[in-house]
């Protein structure tokens, strides 16, 4: 189903609907403020397990990001952060960064042994509104292009053609981008970008 949302105000009707979609088991194709991502509801294991055969990786292997609606999520899967860190974060989310922090005991099941854990707050309502009316993060991987030139598509509409059989719902939120989120490794001491993307670090 392809269903189209604005981000400046995202149908409530609809929204709920996604997350019925979600509870349930479903995946999703959604916006966010760089690329469009492919979901599930991160504490449905057999919606995981099926995220992680169609990127054709083990899910306790794969880095797979947790998109949240804010930063009240963060002790459920964190270890205490440095204030420093927290600072930083909440100076640049919502924003294109996915930030690598230490993970807690309570990650879900599938990703016990798993040391970090990567946190997303995208810049776009209505990802933040779904995972928000959903009360807890879903687990997030970019949806690719087969195109040696292209690697991410950014037509909603394409990607629906594309993923219509793999996804229970595509959101039509506009075009994506072509550039990924940057990726910041706060795990050591010394804060690292490891993957220089659309984000740029304020700190």
């Amino acid at each position: 189903m392809l269903v189209k949302l604005f981000n400046e105000n995202p149908n409530l009707r609809e929204v709920l609907k996604i997350v019925d979609v979600l509870r349930k088991g479903g995946l999703i194709i959604y916006p966010t403020d760089t690329v469009y991502g492919l979901g599930c509801d991160i504490t449905n294991t057999r919606a995981v397990e099926k995220v992680a055969r169609i990127k054709g990786v083990k899910a306790e292997k794969n880095n797979f990001s947790f998109i949240c609606s804010d930063l009240s999520h963060l002790s459920d899967f964190t270890k205490p952060i440095p204030s420093s860190v927290f600072k930083l974060m909440k100076k640049n989310l919502p924003g294109a960064f996915t930030f690598i922090l230490d993970a807690n005991n309570n990650l879900p099941k599938y990703f016990k042994g798993k040391k970090t854990v990567g946190i997303r707050v995208p810049d776009n309502n209505i990802i933040r509104e779904i995972v928000k009316e959903l009360g807890n993060p879903i687990l997030s991987t970019s949806v690719h292009d087969d195109d040696e030139i292209l690697e991410y598509i950014t037509d909603p509409e394409l990607i629906y053609e594309k993923y219509q059989d793999i996804a229970d719902i595509v959101i039509d939120g506009g075009y994506g981008e072509l550039i990924p989120s940057t990726i910041v490794d706060c795990t050591s001491d010394e804060i690292e970008i490891v993957r220089e993307g659309k984000g740029e670090l304020e700190f």
